[in-house]
This record gives structure tokens, C-alpha cells and sequence, in this order.
């Protein structure tokens, strides 16, 4: 099966503020992320991938336009890839949410949680999983795919594959642009890497 590479978008304000943009139209890259897509074009510009496909967020298309850019690819936006469903919740800050009295579930019992007007955790991760499966059986063993998307459709993905329970999910940390490499073949799920950081030394905005 191939070599999946799954890479979040860049920095936009909300993720520079510390609030919940989930699925709100309009949340773009701003300087230092559009800096971040150029370096992740710049760092994977010479890898033989194949095909490129993106959460249709703004943020992650545009993320990933670059590097599609580059390689003479068109990125191909997959709904299945879609940010989690946070209802109610999106648009908040995350200070705000703290005081929540749902918080400590989100944290601590995350396969408890179901979002107001949103969707749970393990419906998350079910749909994105189903993506990625998807999107690997259209594709050659050890074809290189790159997927650009979000924080905890990404760490729910990670947590499946790796057979780490979907409470524990949180634990795992994944950066703007940052890339973790999954290898899924018939004999089992492999993690190569994950949150690969190459933006780390850009200047703060």
C-alpha cells in the first residue's frame, strides 16, 4: 500500500489566537502560513508523489497549493478530509472553552464527546480513516500521497493506525505544516515519522 504523508495546514489568525476555526468558511493562511506552504513545497518539491488531495478548507487547499504547484499536480479536495465538526463550539476561543464544563471530557474521555450540533470524536475518526483507506486503494504500493488537513482528524488518523485507544488521542501533538508519514500495507500499519516540523526556524509574525 503506499506512503501516505499527512501534513496539516499552515498558521492562520485563528490558530495565532487560540480559537476554534473548525469548518467556518473564510479562515485563510496568513503571512507566516503562506511562508510555511512555500517551505513545505520547497522541502517535498523534489519527492515523487503522485497525487495530492486536501481537506476543502481554505487553509488546507491553500496550504497544499504550492507543493501541487510545484509538481505539475492538481489538488484533489476530499470531503472526507474535512476539519471535525465542532458545532457549536467553533469560532470560540480555546480559553473560553476551558471553563466548559464538557472540557475535561474532550481531554480526558474523548470517546465520550459528541460536540453541540457537531459530531464525536469517533465519528471523526471513523470518516477520516474511511478517506484514507479510500484514497490508498486508488493508488500503487509505494506510491507517495500527500493529504493536507487538520490537527485532530490528523492525530485520530495516527491513534487508528498506530492501535492507540481514541482516549489517549490527546497526547499526541501535530504542528502547523508539520508532516507525519504512515506506510499502510497488508501487513499492518507502520509510523514513520510524525510532526516533522521544516518551519521551525521562520521568523514569528
Amino acid at each position: 500500500m503506499p506512503v501516505i504523508l499527512l501534513i496539516r495546514h499552515g498558521e492562520n489568525q485563528y490558530v495565532k489566537e487560540g480559537r476554534l476555526a473548525g469548518r467556518l468558511p473564510g479562515v485563510h493562511l496568513n503571512e507566516k502560513g503562506q511562508a510555511q506552504a512555500q517551505m513545505i513545497a520547497d522541502k517535498l518539491g523534489s519527492t515523487r508523489i503522485k497525487a495530492i488531495y486536501s481537506s476543502p478548507l481554505e487553509r488546507a487547499m491553500e496550504t497544499a497549493k504550492p507543493l501541487a504547484d510545484e509538481l505539475g499536480l492538481q489538488v484533489i479536495s476530499q470531503e472526507g478530509l474535512l476539519e471535525t465538526d465542532y458545532g457549536e463550539w467553533q469560532g470560540k476561543t480555546l480559553k473560553s472553552l476551558r471553563r466548559r464544563k464538557l472540557w475535561p471530557i474532550v481531554q480526558n474521555a474523548p470517546y465520550l464527546m459528541r460536540f453541540p450540533r457537531g459530531e464525536s470524536f469517533a465519528e471523526c475518526q471513523l470518516r477520516v480513516c474511511q478517506t484514507i483507506e479510500s484514497i490508498s486503494n486508488q493508488h500503487k504500493p509505494k506510491d507517495i500521497i500527500a493529504c493536507f488537513f487538520h490537527s485532530d482528524p490528523i492525530k485520530l488518523a495516527i491513534a487508528y493506525y498506530i492501535g492507540l485507544a481514541l482516549d489517549n488521542f490527546q497526547r499526541l501533538a501535530i504542528a502547523p505544516a508539520s508532516i507525519t508519514t504512515l506506510v499502510i500495507s497488508d501487513s499492518g500499519s507502520h509510523l514513520v515519522n510524525m510532526n516533522i516540523d521544516f518551519t521551525l526556524n521562520l521568523s514569528k509574525h
